[in-house]
């Protein structure tokens, strides 16, 4: 399914991690995936409220947790600063699709990344 939404379909997720030789490419590409397939189940689903959210972005968060080994396989990990350019791509997403209140622990609460 196509992003349809202007702003989703334009940006770059996960630039910062492609940037830095640390997280490999290969890696970071399913990041990308897992942000645009979120994407793609909020464009499908329409959340209406923050708890309907939420459950879609634990799954995803849930999903990094699971990359997280494949990172750490590859010599990387996500630590501290792709902690934060991570979440921070779940703030875009939630406020993309108008959810500009919504909390950005809550977004990926379920990490043990």
């Amino acid at each position: 399914m196509p992003i349809t939404n202007r702003q989703v379909a334009r940006h770059e997720f996960l630039r910062q991690m492609y940037d830095d030789s640390y997280f490999p490419d290969r890696v970071v590409n399913r990041g990308q995936t897992i942000l645009l397939r979120l994407c793609e189940r909020i464009e499908a689903e329409r959340p209406s409220d923050l708890e309907s959210l939420y459950a879609l972005t634990q799954a995803a968060t849930e999903e990094f947790n699971l990359l997280d080994s494949e990172f750490v396989a590859a010599g990387s990990e996500i630590e501290t600063v792709a902690r934060e350019w991570i979440c921070d791509e779940f703030c875009f997403v939630a406020s993309a699709y108008g959810f500009t209140d919504a909390d950005a622990e809550e977004l990926t609460a379920g990490r043990d990344w």
